[in-house]
């Protein structure tokens, strides 16, 4: 889920009540800033819900630095070369850290991401990259297939798409597939859509797919050497 804020946040909290009755955890994209001057460090309320949700074993993804995008200019982290992506991150990481939200985990708003980013990511101290097309592990430099699925936020919002979503999670699970979804919080209100995560969520849930949020585990080799 993206786009937690102050303005949507009763919404956010409504579904993730609706997720947690069906034993399933959630990950949020945060972006320190957004259009219209919204700031994450003036909006204590999401961060302390953002907090809490984290402690509940949710997952926090950095979602970009401010999201900066116009009708001419593809989404932020698109195009970017390393030294500006460097920069970006180096400024979002630091706010994260203050606001005590930091993470190793990266989606690029839009899920498009620039070969430059890309090799910026792991120099930040950034350990998973989940695109548009599949999750890459930026350590073992390995990438697992599976297409976003999403409403809002770089993603249709028409009912003919909430159909063709429900379908498509449903085809994938049958199949055995990883089932990404995404939704965009100023898209919640609409009960349609909303209903249409949660239609999707069940058939992949029915189908056997396991919930998960987005995490980098370590090896285990390490881990036991720690």
């Amino acid at each position: 889920m993206s786009g937690v804020r102050d303005r949507t946040l009763a919404d956010a909290d409504a579904f993730r009540a609706e997720l947690a009755r069906r034993d399933v955890p959630a990950s949020f994209l945060v972006a320190p800033r957004r259009k219209g001057g919204y700031r994450l460090d003036a909006d204590p309320v999401a961060v302390d819900w953002l907090t809490d949700r984290r402690a509940q074993g949710d997952a926090i993804v950095l979602h970009g630095y401010d999201e900066a995008a116009t009708k001419k200019r593809r989404s932020e982290f698109a195009t970017l070369p390393a030294h500006e992506a460097n920069l970006r991150l180096m400024g979002a990481d630091r706010v994260l850290e203050h606001l005590g939200l930091r993470t190793r985990l990266f989606a690029a708003p839009g899920w498009t991401v620039s070969q430059g980013a890309t090799m910026a990511l792991p120099r930040n101290g950034f350990r998973l990259l989940a695109g548009i097309n599949g999750v890459t592990d930026l350590v073992r430099h390995s990438t697992q297939r599976a297409r976003v699925l999403g409403i809002g936020e770089g993603f249709l919002a028409e009912p003919w798409w909430c159909r063709t979503l429900v379908l498509a999670a449903d085809r994938t699970a049958r199949r055995s597939g990883t089932v990404r979804i995404a939704v965009a919080a100023n898209q919640l209100s609409r009960p349609g859509l909303r209903q249409a995560v949660l239609d999707a969520v069940d058939l992949a849930v029915m189908h056997g797919c396991v919930p998960a949020v987005y995490r980098w585990e370590p090896r285990a080799a390490l881990t036991d050497a720690a």
